[in-house]
């Protein structure tokens, strides 16, 4: 990650440069430099809009956002993928090299996440990415890790992915945040110590703030007003943010029309960014011609500005940067302020990918510039404390602004601490920290965070949090907003009911219970794992036994109704063989098949002839083999072995017995002189059975009867017809449970638990569903979705209840909320009804939670 956040910031500052190389190319025409101006920043913004649209969509924004949801145990399709990741990549360095008023940090984070998620997805890795639990862990330790590579910034890198991602932090992930988070600073500084030719490793904007003694307790009270305006400032800004996304949202024919044409508002929006702040018009006044982190190290520079004297020339030349003939300092500030403020806001707004953290970062250390400038202004000499005056550092205010502001708007206190790493200077950390405690206590007052915002803008499905733990949340159950027809899997369903309820449904894991009339809940399966018993159950490779017909023909074969799966089924029972029946020859009976033996002595013309001991004789009619001359039945017989027989008692020269031996050397003799007499000489055959001969009549029908077993054909070698015979009958047997892997102990809640505390529970375990039983029966299902939805009734509720209506306000309090009951409709929403007086209910609409808006 620190090589790819230094890359990236290496080739936005070369496009930074070039936008001001052409400028300085062309500053013979004024013209030309306005054209240069405006269409290079259109060019980048138009190519960072294409390119993400085209490539993925989602790396739109900031991602934050995005990331808090999955953290939650959501799953957002397409999210994290390298599609992404690309698009993000190249849409950032476009956007960020426009010069427009564009953030890296929060872009950055969800860089980091599809890192660790691709990552997680290798060989050595996968045992991560396959526990839920150690992959929210790694995706927790990313955040840190993309904050850290922005700012070189590790302690405040992990706070602040604490504060922004997580509601309930597990602290074993502490250390690997902070491990993870310290070596991409320190690789991401190297690479600029050994490629950017710095002297040694510093922080990212370096300043020399006095350090002996920075402040004085006085200057604590504008510290504190800093932060009450920065807390203002930040709910205004996520205000203004919200406001322009809605109103282009009810411009129907104006939203259509930008869908259509997706280039012109992002192109209409840059052109008129980069002409206000063309250096020769408009831009004179507010430092036009800076990027946000030249602005940024020139706000924390360690002059003050309003004296108008500068040491050396690069002082000088920061001062010329912010005074104009015209005007003066504070002029310049507050319009610098301004502008930059709703620049930000607006830009925020492109389909692009965008932070939000720098450009309110800027402006808040502009606004502590102009505090400071003032208070140097107003105390020239410094705020007297005892025998010691000490003059006013602005740069100080600037750097408690830039923390205020962005810590309003994130709502985060850990954006003191990243200042102090950014800086190098820690020497205001107690006002840094107070200012931004009041703007965060006051912003949280107002509006919910920048990141909230869009989490509702966006409809994202994260899991709000409850406002207040008094509320009437206590008096409503999971049984109210629990689903019952809940989709389940038996221990004795079968294969066709396993594919109907995948097919049907798209849930992550489906509870198992024992049978459909006990609903004893006994585990919960993971969908991928269904659908891989489901497939190799189902799958055409497998080999099956086709048994075959008797009364079939000779040369065909046709497999009979019941086919047999190799691996997983009795092979059908053989065909019975038929007998083979020995008699002797007999000239009068004639028979299909004979096996007749052969006389000892030929007579006639084979009276000379060796006789044959095995003969194979095939006769072409059905006559007895005698009616044969001896020519003829020669010519039909086979010769398979020509040995005379030999008498079995026939004593023989390898008989010979070995002698005894007087000793052991004389038996070792005795025996190798006799196995030496095997060596020497052949040993003769001896036949022992009587040779026989076969009718070649009988022969063929031999062969129709006896047959081998069929061997396996696969599945899909088979013909259409027979491949659905197949598969129905697959889809017929019961589940063979053995091998999958079952979680034996799901989540479960009882009918009872109320709403907050179920809340509480899916925030701290990360959960996305939760079983709902009863004595161990199976009643219903909670998901987030369900969750989700209620608690945004019940704060919808709340927003837009009336105080003001006394009418209903003392009807409502005759009601007892224990009688209150959340009774979902037929359109997904739900409904406050009376329990004990339906008729009240009925008569008094006390609130129905509109879903389909939520």
């Amino acid at each position: 990650m620190a090589l790819l956040s230094f890359t990236m910031d290496y080739i936005i500052e070369k496009c930074q440069e070039a936008k001001l190389w052409l400028y300085e190319e062309v500053a013979f025409s004024v013209g030309l430099q306005y054209l240069a101006w405006t269409f290079y920043s259109i060019i980048f913004i138009l190519f960072a809009t294409g390119f993400t649209h085209l490539v993925a969509p989602q790396a739109v924004g900031s991602g934050i956002p995005e990331m808090k949801t999955i953290l939650r145990g959501v799953v957002l399709k397409e999210f994290l993928t390298f599609k992404t990741l690309m698009s993000k990549v190249v849409g950032l360095c476009s956007s960020l090299g426009s010069t427009l008023p564009i953030g890296k940090e929060g872009p950055f984070v969800h860089i980091a996440s599809i890192v660790a998620t691709l990552l997680g997805k290798l060989t050595s890795f996968r045992g991560i990415y396959e526990n839920e639990s150690r992959r929210s862990e790694m995706l927790a330790a990313a955040c840190a890790v993309g904050v850290a590579g922005t700012f070189a910034a590790p302690i405040g890198g992990v706070l602040f992915s604490i504060e922004v991602t997580a509601t309930y932090f597990a602290v074993r992930n502490y250390w690997r945040g902070f491990f993870a988070a310290v070596c991409g600073a320190l690789v991401f500084r190297l690479l600029a110590l050994w490629f950017k030719n710095e002297e040694t490793i510093t922080a990212l904007f370096r300043t020399s703030l006095r350090t002996d003694f920075p402040f004085d307790a006085l200057e604590l009270l504008a510290y504190s007003f800093i932060g009450v305006v920065c807390g203002f400032g930040g709910a205004l800004f996520i205000l203004l943010h919200r406001k322009i996304i809605l109103f282009t949202r009810k411009q129907k024919r104006m939203t259509m029309f930008l869908q259509k044409n997706r280039f012109i508002y992002p192109g209409l929006v840059a052109l008129v960014i980069s002409s206000l702040t063309f250096p020769p018009g408009l831009g004179q006044f507010f430092a036009g011609s800076l990027t946000s982190r030249q602005a940024i190290n020139e706000l924390f520079s360690n002059i003050t500005w309003t004296s108008g004297q500068a040491d050396n020339l690069a002082e000088e030349e920061i001062i010329s940067h912010w005074k104009h003939p015209d005007t003066n300092i504070y002029v310049n500030l507050v319009i610098f302020i301004i502008m930059n403020f709703w620049f930000g806001a607006i830009c925020n707004t492109l389909p692009i990918p965008a932070g939000v953290f720098v450009p309110v970062f800027t402006v808040g250390a502009a606004f502590g510039r102009l505090v400071g400038e003032g208070m140097a202004a107003w105390f020239p000499d410094g705020i007297p404390s005892g025998n010691v005056i000490r003059k006013i550092v602005p740069g100080g205010y600037s750097v408690v602004g830039a923390a205020s502001l962005s810590g309003s708007v994130t709502r985060t206190i850990s954006t003191s601490v990243i200042v102090f790493e950014l800086t190098g200077q820690i020497s205001h950390v107690l006002p840094a920290v107070v200012a931004v405690l009041i703007a965060n206590a006051i912003a949280n007052q107002l509006q919910p965070s920048f990141y909230d915002s869009i989490i509702k803008l966006k409809r994202l499905p994260y899991l709000p949090d409850i406002v207040s733990s008094k509320s009437s949340t206590w008096n409503v159950y999971v049984e109210d907003i629990m689903v019952t027809d809940v989709q389940y899997v038996s221990f004795v369903s079968s294969y066709g009911h396993l594919k109907d309820l995948i097919t049907k449904s798209i849930h992550k894991s489906y509870p198992l219970v024992d049978s459909p009339d006990s609903m004893i809940l006994l585990g919960s399966i993971q969908r991928f794992e269904l659908e891989r018993i489901l497939l190799l159950h189902l799958s055409y490779d497998q080999k099956i036994l086709m048994s075959n017909s008797d009364e079939d023909t000779p040369g065909t074969r046709t497999p009979n109704s019941e086919l047999s799966t190799a691996q997983n089924s009795r092979a059908p029972s053989p065909t019975t063989i038929p007998a083979l029946t020995v008699t002797e020859s007999s000239p009068a009976r004639s028979s299909r098949f004979q096996v007749l033996k052969v006389d000892e002595v030929q007579g006639g013309g084979g009276a000379n002839r060796l006789p044959n001991p095995f003969r194979m004789r095939f006769s072409k009619s059905s006559n007895s083999l005698t009616e044969l001359s001896e020519e003829a039945k020669e010519e039909q017989t086979y010769h398979t072995l020509q040995l005379p027989l030999r008498s079995i008692l026939k004593n023989s020269s390898s008989t010979s017995s070995m002698g005894k031996a007087s000793s052991t050397s004389d038996l070792k003799t005795s025996i190798n002189a006799y196995y030496e007499q095997f060596r020497n000489q052949r040993k003769d055959s001896i036949v022992e059975d009587m040779p026989f001969v076969i009718n070649k009549g009988s022969f063929q029908n031999l062969a129709k009867k006896v047959r081998l077993p069929p061997e396996p054909v696969k599945v899909k070698n088979l013909p259409a017809d027979k491949q659905q015979l197949w598969e129905e009958q697959q889809l017929s047997d019961i589940i063979d449970w053995e091998g999958c892997q079952i979680d034996p102990a799901p989540f479960q809640l009882v009918e009872r638990t109320s709403l907050h505390k179920v809340h509480s529970l899916f925030s701290l375990l990360g959960l996305n569903h939760a079983y709902v039983t009863n004595a161990g029966k199976l009643v219903g299902v909670c998901g987030l979705k369900e969750l989700r939805k209620a608690i945004q009734g019940r704060i919808d509720a709340q927003a837009n209840g009336k105080p003001n209506d006394e009418e209903d306000d003392s009807e409502v309090e005759d009601i007892d909320p224990q009688d209150l009951k959340v009774v979902p409709s037929v359109d997904q929403d739900y409904t406050l009804v009376n329990t004990t007086n339906p008729q009240l209910s009925r008569d008094t609409e006390l609130h129905t939670f509109n879903l389909s808006e939520v």
